[in-house]
């Protein structure tokens, strides 16, 4: 495999290029369907993948309370 694609070996290390991010996606996704014991559809299945993948930011900021003026 090293002879047949040495071109892609050497840009992989050059540009630092790997299938880790992939790779993580992938077990997340396995670890979301193993710990739900199983879906009744895709669409919760992908609700729950959107919902635990999809970094948003779910803390609460505290809201500072608006000045009135008077005049």
């Amino acid at each position: 495999m090293v002879k047949r694609h040495p071109e892609g070996i050497v840009n992989a290390i050059y540009h630092g290029v790997t299938n880790a991010r992939a790779e993580g996606i992938n077990s997340r996704t396995q670890w979301i369907k193993y710990t739900a014991r199983g879906f009744r559809n895709r669409d919760r299945f992908r609700t729950a993948i959107y919902f635990h993948l999809g970094g948003l930011d779910m803390t609460l900021e505290v809201l500072k309370p608006i000045a009135l003026h008077t005049s």
